[in-house]
C-alpha cells in the first residue's frame, strides 16, 4: 500500500468522528461536509511522519476550520431573514444513512439550537470538551490558546448553555411535567387529556397569521387545533420558564411559551418570526 492510500485509509477511518465533530459546532451538514474536505487536504499534503496521533491531528484541524467559517459567519453579521435563522439548519434525511444517525444521536436538536448562541470559540470549546470529552490540553491547541483561557471560555459557554440560575427548581420541575403531559397528549391526539389539561379560557396567540398574531381562544378549540400536531418538539428554558422548540429535521420552525395558572395552561405564545427568536434566551433545560 502506498503513502497516499495509507494516509487515505487512516483518514476514512476518523471521518465519522470528524463530520460529527463539525456538525455540532456549525450547526450544517452541508458545511460540516466541507470542513471534513478541507481537513483531508491539508492532511494529504502533511508529511505523515509528523503526525503521531491521526485523529487527534484531524480533530484539531477540522476545529480550526470550522473556528474559522463560524468567524466568517458572524463577520458577515445577520444571515437574511428569509434564509436559515442563525441556529438552526434544515437538512434532507433519507439521503445518507450516516447523515440521519448523526441527526439522530442522544446530543439533540435543542442543544444543536441552543449552541447557536453561542461566540465562534465558545462553541468549538464546548462541544470539544463538553460533548466529545476532549480534554482541554487539546482543546486549547485546537484554539490557539491557553489551557487556563480555554477553561474559562468553557465554563462561560456551559453557564450560558444551561441558562445560569434559573428561575424556581420545583416550579420549573411542575411547569416540565404539565408540559410535557401536553404536548405528548398532543402528538396522540387525546383530546380528554388536552381538556384537561388546558384551563377552560386558554388562549393561543400564533405570529404566523396574516395580518398579525392569529388568536385561538378556549379549551375546546385549542385542543381541536392541537391534536395530532407538534411533533418534533424539545423542551427548554425560554426566557427562564419551560418552554418549547419545534424542529423538525434540525430547522427551527417555532417556539413555544406558556402561562400555567392553578395547574392548567392559561396561555400559549406561538412565535415564528426569526426577529423575535433572536430575542429569546433560549437554554436547555435540565430535568
Amino acid at each position: 500500500m502506498d503513502e497516499q492510500a495509507r494516509m487515505a485509509e487512516q483518514f476514512e477511518a476518523s471521518r465519522k468522528h470528524l463530520l460529527a465533530v463539525a456538525y455540532r459546532m456549525l450547526g450544517s451538514l452541508s458545511e460540516a461536509e466541507d470542513a471534513v474536505q478541507e481537513a483531508w487536504l491539508r492532511y494529504s499534503r502533511t508529511d505523515r511522519s509528523a503526525v503521531h496521533n491521526v485523529e487527534g491531528w484531524l480533530t484539531t484541524v477540522v476545529s480550526r476550520v470550522c473556528l474559522d467559517m463560524l468567524r466568517a459567519r458572524r463577520s458577515r453579521h445577520e444571515e437574511p431573514m428569509d434564509g436559515h435563522l442563525p441556529f438552526a439548519y434544515e437538512e434532507r434525511p433519507g439521503e445518507n444513512p450516516e447523515q440521519e444517525a448523526l441527526l439522530a444521536d442522544s446530543v439533540g436538536a435543542a442543544l444543536q439550537i441552543v449552541l447557536g448562541k453561542l461566540g465562534p470559540s465558545e462553541r468549538v470549546a464546548f462541544v470539544l470538551h463538553d460533548v466529545f470529552a476532549l480534554p482541554f490540553t487539546d482543546v486549547a491547541a485546537a484554539l490557539g490558546k491557553s489551557e487556563a483561557a480555554v477553561r474559562q471560555i468553557a465554563s462561560r459557554a456551559r453557564r450560558r448553555i444551561r441558562g445560569g440560575e434559573a428561575g424556581d427548581g420545583p416550579y420549573l420541575v411542575q411547569q416540565r411535567e404539565l408540559v410535557e403531559a401536553f404536548l405528548e397528549a398532543a402528538r396522540d391526539a387525546d383530546f380528554r387529556r388536552l381538556l384537561a389539561l388546558l384551563a377552560p379560557d386558554v388562549i393561543l396567540r400564533d405570529d404566523r397569521s396574516d395580518g398579525g398574531a392569529g388568536i385561538t381562544q378556549g379549551a375546546e378549540k385549542l385542543a381541536k387545533q392541537v391534536a395530532g400536531r407538534i411533533q418534533a418538539s424539545h423542551i427548554v428554558l425560554v426566557n427562564g420558564a419551560i418552554g418549547v422548540v419545534v424542529a423538525p429535521h434540525g430547522k427551527l420552525q417555532y417556539v413555544l411559551q406558556y402561562t400555567i395558572r392553578d395547574g392548567r395552561i392559561a396561555e400559549v405564545e406561538l412565535i415564528s418570526d426569526p426577529i423575535r427568536i433572536r430575542t429569546l434566551d433560549l437554554a436547555l433545560a435540565d430535568r
